[in-house]
């Protein structure tokens, strides 16, 4: 037995392979049956495509022959800042309108208004606005004062007895001066009586009035505050907490001297209905009030600070 026999393990030899035809280089086998070149090709097809390159597969850029392949980019990565903000602005923008058309739909009062009647609201607004960006800073001062060491406590003290000194004048307990009016009454007991004093009162307080006295013909002075009371006293004249004053009676009044003249004046007021019960009202303006009467201080039986 021959090396060959050996080898194949079989002990004969393998049948030789039969002797392909030669032809013109190039040209293919022009028998029927002949078999197809790629099958005579020593390797098999999967060798053959493992080993031979993809046809479409460029040849690689780095040191190892290997194709650098880019990721995609996302989609959120596009957005940029420019676009981001237009969308929130023209968010604010469609939400604003919204709110805008529903305020002005379901307010029937404003659409039924007159031009003239908005433009006053409007600039009473703007009154009343800039009042209380006045009050604002007049507190955020107070409040930075009473937050800054020695001034502070400095302060504290100075607004403390401004306070005090206010409620003192609004009790009565200390004597007050500045702008206001003198205001007196004339005529008869009906047209003098307690409920017409009365009226006058209260309306300059509604005025604005800080503080007030009440004199009688001989001079007679009572201090009035929230508590002062008026009664018809017998025989004439007013009993004025528990003090009995004679007319003419004079108020002298500090305060807004045009805003108190105009609500004594009022249609069917104080003025119109003395004037009607056969007196008179004397209203004069003073550039000083003295008001000097004062009251005792009211001891309190029932009331206690909260601690």
């Amino acid at each position: 037995m021959s090396e060959e026999h050996r080898e194949t393990g079989t002990g004969w030899p393998e049948p030789a392979e039969p002797a392909r035809p030669s032809g013109p280089a190039g040209e293919p086998d022009p028998r029927p049956d002949a078999p197809d070149p790629d099958e005579l090709s020593p390797l098999a097809p999967a060798e053959r495509e493992a080993e031979a390159p993809p046809a479409d597969e460029p040849e690689g850029d780095g040191p190892d022959g290997s194709v650098a392949v880019a990721e995609p980019v996302p989609l959120s990565r596009r957005l940029t800042s420019a676009g981001a903000m237009i969308a929130v602005l023209l968010a604010l923008l469609g939400f604003t309108l919204v709110v805008q058309l529903k305020t002005t739909s379901t307010d029937p009062t404003l659409a039924a208004t007159r031009e003239e009647d908005l433009v006053r609201i409007s600039s009473d607004l703007d009154s009343r606005e800039r009042r209380l960006r006045q009050d604002i800073a007049a507190l955020e001062d107070s409040q930075r004062q009473l937050r800054s060491g020695e001034q502070g406590r400095q302060a504290a003290l100075d607004e403390a007895t401004r306070r005090a000194d206010e409620l003192g004048i609004l009790a009565g307990t200390l004597p007050a001066v500045g702008p206001g009016l003198s205001v007196r009454f004339q005529g008869g007991d009906k047209a003098m009586s307690s409920m017409r004093i009365l009226d006058a009162v209260q309306e300059l307080r509604g005025a604005g009035a800080e503080a007030m006295q009440i004199l009688g013909s001989d001079g007679s002075a009572v201090r009035i505050i929230a508590s002062t009371y008026f009664v018809d006293a017998q025989g004439g004249g007013l009993m004025v907490d528990g003090r009995r004053l004679t007319g003419p009676y004079t108020i002298l009044v500090i305060g807004d001297s045009a805003t108190m003249r105009t609500a004594l004046n009022i249609p069917g007021g104080v003025v119109a209905s003395v004037s009607d019960a056969g007196g008179n009202v004397i209203v004069e303006d003073r550039e000083a009030v003295e008001v000097s009467q004062l009251h005792a201080p009211i001891k309190l039986e029932h009331a206690r600070p909260v601690s």
